[in-house]
C-alpha cells in the first residue's frame, strides 16, 4: 500500500507472475528485504545491500531441488563465483557488478523478453554501465558459463591444453630433478667414490675463496633478474588472492578492499614492473654489446633436445656414461626461453584485462574470456616452474646448496666442464682448477 510502485514492478516481473500463477515458492518482499529488521540498502547488514545480494539470489538460484522443480538453469551461482565479478564480489569489493546490476531489483524479467535489460539487443546498455562500448560491435554472448557447461570455444580448447601441458611438463620437471638429486645423494653420501670426494673438496675451496669463479651473471643482468624476481613474487600473490580470496594468505590484500582495491592495484604496478624489465632487457641486448655476446650463449640450438635427452637417460640409469653438459646448456636454455614465452603471454593477455573496457569496445567477449584462461593457466605453470624447475637448481641441488650466488655476486659455485668462457683460478695449495 506504501510502495505502490515497485509494486507494480514486482507484479510485472518473473517473481510476480510465478506468485500469482499459484507458486507459493516465488520470492515475496519479505524473501529478499526481510521481515521486521528491514533495512536499508546501503546499510552494510541488509540483505539486499551490494555486499549480500549474490548470497540472497543465490538462496533460491543455488538451491538445486528448486532449480530441478522449477526448470531453471542451476549453474548460475556457480558461474557467477567464478567469473571476476564473483571473485571480486567475495574478496569485499563494493563496485563490482552484482546479480541486481544485470537483472535488476523488482522488474527482472526473462531474457527473451525484450523489455529484460538481459535481453541480447539490451545488453550494450546493461553491461555499457560499467564497460562503456561493450557490445557495440560484437555480440557478448554467453555470460554465465563455467567449464564444460556452455564455455565459449576458444576458452574450452585453452583448458584442453593446459590440463595436458601442466602434468607433463611439471611431471618431466619432476622426474628430472628428483632422478639428478637421488644421483648426487648416491654418490657423494651413500657410497661416494674417489672422484666424487675430489670434486666435493674442490667445491669447498671454491666456495672459500674470496675471488675466482665464472662470470655468470653482470651487474645490470642481476639488477633485472631482482626486479623480475620481485615482480614475479608479487604477481603470484595479488593474482592467486583474486582467484582464491578466502585463503589466509591472500587476506592482507583483501583487508581494504571494500574501501580501496588495493590487491587490484598492487598487482596492476608489479604487472608494469615486470614489463618495464622485459623492455629493459630488450633495451640492454640492443645497445650493449658485452651484454648482446652473453645472451647469445642462450640461443637454441640443435644439439640441446639431444643433450637433455641423453642426461635424462643417465640419471634414470638407461646409460652408464654421463654425457657431456654445456655451459649454458638444456637447463639454463629451458629456463631463460620459458621466462621469455611466459613473460609475453602474461603481458598481453594482462593488458587485455587491465584495459578491459577498451577489449570490450573493439573484440568479442569471447576474446576476453580465452584471455583470462590463458592469464590463469600460465600463470599456474610458471608458478609451479619455478618452485619445481628453478628453485631446484638454485637452492636444493646438491652441488650449490644452500644457494647459487650468482644472482647476488655474478659468480657461480656451481662446478662447470671447460668451455671458451671460463676463468681459471688457483687454490690455496698452489693447484690450479677450472670452474
Amino acid at each position: 500500500m506504501c510502495h505502490s510502485e515497485v509494486a507494480e514492478q514486482y507484479q510485472a516481473s518473473v517473481h510476480g507472475k510465478a506468485l500469482q500463477a499459484g507458486n507459493l515458492n516465488a520470492p515475496l518482499c519479505t524473501d529478499c528485504h526481510g521481515e521486521h529488521a528491514i533495512l536499508p540498502h546501503r546499510q552494510a547488514a541488509s540483505p539486499v545491500n551490494p555486499s549480500h545480494i549474490r548470497e540472497t539470489c543465490g538462496r533460491c538460484h543455488g538451491d538445486l531441488r528448486l532449480s530441478r522443480r522449477f526448470g531453471l538453469p542451476s549453474h548460475v551461482v556457480v558461474s557467477f563465483d567464478a567469473s571476476f565479478h564473483g571473485l571480486a564480489s567475495r574478496a569485499g569489493s563494493q563496485t563490482v557488478a552484482n546479480c541486481a546490476s544485470c537483472h535488476g531489483y523488482h522488474h527482472i524479467l526473462p531474457s527473451s523478453d525484450p523489455a529484460s535489460s538481459i535481453h541480447p539487443k539490451n545488453l550494450p546498455e546493461t553491461c555499457g554501465k560499467c564497460h562503456p562500448g561493450a557490445g557495440t560491435r560484437f555480440s557478448l554472448g554467453p555470460i554465465h558459463w563455467q567449464a564444460g557447461n556452455r564455455e565459449p570455444t576458444g576458452v574450452a580448447w585453452v583448458r584442453r591444453l593446459y590440463l595436458i601441458l601442466i602434468p607433463l611438463l611439471i611431471g618431466l620437471m619432476l622426474l628430472h630433478n628428483l632422478a639428478d638429486w637421488f644421483r648426487k645423494l648416491y654418490r657423494w653420501r651413500i657410497r661416494p667414490d674417489a672422484e666424487a670426494l675430489r670434486l666435493a673438496g674442490v667445491m669447498r675451496l671454491a666456495r672459500a675463496a674470496a675471488r675466482g669463479g665464472e662470470i655468470r651473471m653482470y651487474p645490470l643482468e642481476r639488477v633485472q633478474h631482482i626486479l623480475l624476481m620481485v615482480s614475479f613474487m608479487v604477481l603470484v600473490w595479488t593474482g592467486f588472492a583474486l582467484k582464491y580470496p578466502d585463503q589466509w594468505w591472500a587476506r592482507p590484500l583483501l583487508i581494504w578492499e571494500h574501501v580501496f582495491p588495493v590487491r587490484g592495484t598492487i598487482h596492476r604496478v608489479a604487472g608494469g614492473v615486470m614489463i618495464g624489465v622485459a623492455l629493459m632487457h630488450v633495451f640492454t641486448l640492443v645497445f650493449s654489446r658485452r651484454l648482446r655476446e652473453h645472451w647469445l650463449e642462450l640461443r637454441p640450438r640443435a644439439g640441446d633436445a639431444t643433450e637433455g635427452i641423453l642426461n635424462l637417460t643417465w640419471l634414470l640409469g638407461l646409460r652408464k656414461t654421463k654425457p657431456r653438459l654445456s655451459a649454458h646448456g638444456y637447463v639454463e636454455k629451458a629456463e631463460y626461453w620459458a621466462v621469455v614465452w611466459g613473460t609475453a603471454i602474461m603481458a598481453l593477455t594482462g593488458i587485455a584485462l587491465w584495459a578491459v573496457n577498451f577489449t570490450l569496445r573493439w573484440l568479442p567477449k569471447s576474446w576476453l574470456d580465452v584471455a583470462t584462461a590463458i592469464h590463469f593457466y600460465e600463470a599456474v605453470l610458471a608458478t609451479l616452474s619455478i618452485l619445481v624447475w628453478h628453485f631446484y637448481f638454485v637452492i636444493f641441488d646438491p652441488e650449490v646448496y644452500p644457494m647459487d650466488s650468482a644472482w647476488l655476486t655474478g659468480r657461480s659455485v656451481r662446478l662447470r666442464e671447460a668451455h671458451p668462457h671460463a676463468h681459471r683460478t688457483q687454490n690455496p695449495s698452489g693447484e690450479e682448477h677450472e670452474r
